[in-house]
């Protein structure tokens, strides 16, 4: 993944390098322990080969996670998180809270789809999944420090 300088902000830095959707769900998938990359593939189906080895290879440049090569025949390679990915999944509960909120899914919708529930699922623990609906959103207070205006064109 190509990093650019921001606006300096810790939400984007922190978004840059989640990078895109499949970095949260391999997050969500490596809470357990040590997957192998074919694990991981039947896990997030339906990810591409390539797509989840360049997500996994950006994780491992950001040092999210840990790339152990085991050797052997055929190849054996298995991924964990860091301790610094592991900051990572306290993210994963407000996302789960905020997809039911939104009814985007239900942990039974993977359960029919694949057979079982995700690592992180409420629902085989036997805890009632907890809905919240998000807090109303607050307009910032109004900064008396306004930026200067900019007519200059950007070419990409």
């Amino acid at each position: 993944m190509r990093r650019r300088d921001l606006d300096g902000c810790p939400i984007a830095g922190a978004l840059q390098l989640i990078g895109d959707k499949w970095s949260m769900l391999l997050v969500r998938d490596l809470v357990s322990g040590p997957k192998r990359t074919t694990e991981l593939l039947a896990e997030l189906h339906p990810i591409s080969s390539r797509t989840l080895m360049g997500r996994l290879r950006d994780m491992e440049h950001d040092k999210l996670i840990l790339r152990r090569n085991l050797r052997g025949i055929p190849r054996h390679v298995e991924y964990e998180l860091t301790e610094r990915g592991r900051k990572l999944i306290p993210l994963l509960e407000p996302l789960l809270r905020v997809g039911r909120a939104l009814e985007c899914n239900q942990c039974e919708d993977r359960k029919r789809r694949l057979g079982y529930y995700c690592e992180f699922c409420p629902v085989p623990r036997g805890e009632q999944p907890y809905v919240e609906e998000p807090s109303p959103f607050r307009e910032p207070a109004p900064s008396s420090r306004r930026r200067p205006k900019d007519d200059s064109i950007v070419l990409l």
